[in-house]
């Protein structure tokens, strides 16, 4: 049903219940549904058992009373209405309503679904947002698929987006990033006496050394080029050229991820533009620290957190989250009235404590900043088999691992199938991502079974025409003809992917994208097996292509927003 129908039949009911709460102070939310059983109706609404208790009536009475008062208003939306159990109001739409939906998508094309809630509204979404100390793992991936399938939620409703990359550039792990390159460049490797304990172990440092020794000029997509001095003493220089060359590769497997970023933000730009020093002299100035043994605290405690939090350590240097403050303090000055920040679970101990500076500082910005998406790691498993190191990372499953296993060597097939799997699942629940079941060209493989249904459509309309004016004129054919039961079931499944693209953008929640979509090919798959689309009788063979050609469209438009192709032919 869509927005606009919905609307409609929400004020008829409002009218037909207004005489009933005569003399009432009762102002009752009235809600539509959808029946589970598709044969009860299109709409289902509770309202006279919702009323009846408080009015002491029957509510069977009641909903007989809404009942006639819906049909004395002869709406040309509304072909029956039944009552069902206790008092349930069954409401059944016209066939020209439900099938006018194949028409809205056809006009609207790539901008159907879409809509304005969020004109004029700048937000920021953070993500991936990894050290530079290693290649991306699968969290990261986790996190780069969420992110920029929520960010495009956002856009698909007119917000301003900027995807943004927070780069942890500055702390104790790239001082050891520098020592682990430069123990190799001094011929050390993993399990020898000289190689420091706190190094990384895999075969990605061997290859920064190597470059570095070889004096060789790296560059990541923001930074300016980096020569590295060949001098292994010179632990700035190794620093410096094995942060960019990590970016860097981290900015291929992003590509090869088909994620883009608007933004990359420095942590280290935080302290040499004194934006952390200005954060906790805010914090000071409005008495929310306090000093003991030597440490300077944040009355977190005020703000909810279960006890207060060490801000600056007594070797004075800064706790984790007090960058994190300062960070999100600029985010609010340069005009993001919403920041979400996509995290590993593991940041779920911060947001209190970055929420409570946020408060503290007593700059305006509201409680509940930012908002965040945290998702739980996920298990890879490969042939049969947990899969739990990368050689060349040495402890974890790379991001690239998982794209060149996962389409065999195919970067697109990969991308799909990691982005989709990805995706696929509440951000907060754990996932098993089953490389075998990515590679199968069958029902079990979810990104398959979509753009399966896709390509059926494409092979479908080709043998019509594959002359795309000829196509766009199905937008003017009659539509009465739809009337099979899987047709209804079809309409009634397009109708729902603007309401489903919101209830994803509430619950900051881009799975509920992939659960539709795999809906919807659902209910292709079982109109194909069901109805021959190509038939003699002219009039069902135009109504029919139409609707594929709508379906088509929308599996486009919501396999676009995830970041996942729809291809023609499998």
């Amino acid at each position: 049903m869509l927005a606009q129908q919905k609307q409609e039949i929400l004020e008829l009911l409002q009218q037909a219940v207004h005489p009933l709460l005569e003399g009432s102070e009762l102002t009752p939310n009235i809600l539509l549904e959808r029946p589970r059983d598709p044969s009860h109706g299109d709409i289902a609404c509770n309202i006279a058992m919702q009323i009846a208790k408080p009015l002491k009536k029957n509510p069977r009475e009641l909903a007989q009373a809404i009942v006639s008062a819906l049909l004395a208003q002869n709406n040309a939306l509304i072909s029956a209405v039944e009552i069902a159990g206790p008092g349930f109001i069954n409401i059944r739409l016209n066939s020209s309503a439900k099938q006018s939906i194949v028409k809205l998508v056809l006009q609207q094309k790539n901008q159907f679904g879409r809509g304005i809630i969020g004109l004029g509204k700048k937000v920021i979404v953070e993500f991936v947002s990894a050290n530079p100390t290693g290649p991306l793992h699968v969290g990261h991936g986790r996190q780069g698929a969420l992110g920029d399938a929520l960010a495009a939620l956002l856009e698909a409703q007119s917000y301003e987006v900027t995807r943004e990359f927070y780069y942890n550039d500055a702390g104790v792990q790239i001082g050891n990033l520098a020592t682990s390159v430069q123990a190799r460049a001094k011929g050390f490797k993993p399990g020898d006496a000289a190689w420091p304990e706190s190094a990384y172990n895999g075969d990605y440092i061997a290859e920064i050394a190597q470059d570095f020794l070889a004096k060789k000029t790296v560059s990541a997509i923001d930074g300016a080029p980096v020569i590295a001095s060949g001098d292994v003493a010179d632990l700035d220089s190794l620093r410096q050229f094995s942060v960019t060359y990590l970016r860097r590769e981290q900015d291929i497997d992003l590509m090869a991820f088909g994620v883009k970023f608007d933004n990359y933000y420095l942590e280290s730009s935080l302290y040499l533009d004194g934006k952390v020093e200005a954060a906790v002299d805010a914090l000071k100035a409005v008495g929310k620290t306090y000093e003991l043994d030597g440490a300077l605290w944040l009355r977190t405690t005020e703000y909810g957190d279960d006890k207060d939090r060490v801000m600056k350590k007594s070797d004075g240097s800064y706790t984790y989250f007090v960058p994190d403050v300062a960070y999100h303090i600029v985010k609010w000055q340069r005009g993001y009235t919403q920041a979400i920040n996509v995290q590993g679970s593991d940041h779920h101990g911060t947001i209190a404590r970055v929420r409570a500076g946020l408060q503290a500082v007593d700059a305006g910005i509201p409680q509940g900043y930012p908002d965040y998406v945290l998702h739980k790691m996920v298990t890879v498993m490969k042939d049969g088999a947990e899969v739990k190191i990368s050689k060349r990372a040495g402890s974890y499953v790379t991001v690239r691992d998982l794209i060149d296993w996962s389409g065999n060597g195919d970067v697109e097939k990969g991308r799909d199938a990691v982005r989709f799997f990805l995706i696929s699942r509440k951000a907060d629940t754990e996932f098993v991502f089953d490389v075998d079941v990515a590679l199968a060209r069958s029902d079990e493989n979810p990104v398959y079974y979509v753009q399966y249904a896709h390509a059926r459509i494409c092979s479908v309309l080709a043998q019509y025409s594959d002359d795309d004016a000829v196509l766009a004129n199905l937008v003017s054919v009659d539509l009465s003809p739809l009337t099979a039961p899987r047709e209804a079931l079809l309409l009634a499944k397009l109708a729902e992917y603007p309401e489903a693209l919101q209830r994803a953008l509430e619950e900051l929640g881009p799975h509920q994208v992939a659960f539709y979509l795999r809906d919807l090919a659902g209910e292709l798959h079982s109109y194909y097996n069901a109805e021959r689309v190509l038939v003699d009788d002219i009039p069902t063979k135009m109504a029919r292509l139409a609707l594929m050609l709508a379906t088509r469209q929308v599996l486009r438009n919501g396999l676009a927003l995830i970041g996942v192709s729809a291809p023609n032919k499998m």
